[in-house]
């Protein structure tokens, strides 16, 4: 008879085995959570005489997730929050309190709101650690599945059980350097010139892209790159064009010049300015919204953002 029953279980056991599950692989989950790779392999083989399956198995040079173990994760991780709610405390205290979250954002918002926000929460709480992954193309899949805490992005996914907050509103605009060429004075110029734009690596073109392609307007597209910070590099020196981001201007694209998007005309007349607008929000999962924690992390972010905003004109800053 298995002498370690259900009672054995513990929330680090749980939080290592999504780990692994998520990671793929015991040395990169070891890593992650600041664990030797011997005490991983000693916590799953516990877990493993717990829910008597072997969970993993191996795959190649890899690890693969038992049938089994995919059941399991979901209710390892409604057994995470559930112990979350319990041990949460009705008020929250930032000098004492102990942090850790995981944030989904592509390389624009990352760069633009993270390292602020992380400087921002570490001076005021005790211990505080950030984890960013690429939210590519969101879903709600991973607030749902805990894959992270809070997605940052232009296009929230929708769910009954998704909450999203507007942090800012951005609009495109077109790069160029100035060294080399003229700005784009007409809707001709802009469409004449050759393009340099951003694909995500699971192929997700930017929502500005995918507005020109639902209104039947096409560019020539030289260069694809998998994120905004390869675009300079190919800018440089070079008579293409670029639309991206506003908010880049202070920092990425600070050597380039840049002018609104000639696209006013007639068939967009009404809709010019939502055909560059890029809207961007905070977005987390119901089970959230009242723990004072992540509450107080979600208000952090919002001072973040509008910090970011100082200096900007007010196009950029409605919200």
């Amino acid at each position: 008879m298995n002498k370690i029953d259900h009672l054995a279980l513990d929330g680090h056991a749980l939080t290592l085995f999504l780990a692994v599950l998520e990671e793929g692989s015991v040395t990169a989950a070891a890593t992650r959570l600041g664990l030797t790779q011997s005490a991983v392999s000693h916590s799953l083989q516990k877990l493993r005489r717990i829910v008597g399956d072997p969970l993993f198995a191996k795959s190649g040079r890899g690890i693969v997730a038992t049938a089994h173990a995919h059941v399991l994760a979901a209710r390892a991780r409604a057994l995470l929050d559930e112990m979350r709610q319990f041990a949460g405390a009705a008020t929250f205290q930032p000098a004492s309190a102990q942090l850790a979250l995981t944030i989904a954002a592509n390389d624009f918002q990352r760069d633009l709101l993270l390292p602020g926000f992380f400087q921002r929460v570490e001076t005021a709480v005790a211990s505080f650690s950030l984890r960013v992954i690429p939210s590519q193309s969101p879903s709600a899949a991973m607030l749902r599945e805990g894959r992270c805490d809070l997605l940052v992005t232009p296009l929230p996914p929708s769910g009954i059980d998704i909450v999203q907050k507007r942090l800012l509103q951005d609009h495109y605009v077109c790069y160029y350097d100035a060294a080399v060429r003229q700005p784009p004075a007409s809707r001709a110029a802009y469409l004449a010139a050759r393009h340099i734009t951003v694909v995500y690596t699971d192929n997700e073109k930017l929502d500005f892209d995918r507005r020109l392609a639902a209104g039947g307007i096409r560019r020539d597209i030289a260069i694809s790159v998998p994120s905004f910070s390869g675009v300079p590099a190919f800018l440089r020196g070079s008579d293409m064009l670029a639309s991206m981001p506003s908010l880049l201007a202070g920092q990425l694209m600070r050597d380039f010049a840049r002018v609104d998007i000639p696209l006013t005309v007639k068939a967009f007349t009404s809709k010019a300015r939502a055909l560059a607008e890029l809207p961007m929000y905070m977005v987390w999962h119901q089970r959230f919204q009242k723990d004072p924690a992540h509450t107080w992390l979600r208000e952090q972010l919002e001072a973040t953002a509008m910090r970011a905003l100082d200096g900007v004109p007010s196009r950029a800053r409605r919200r």
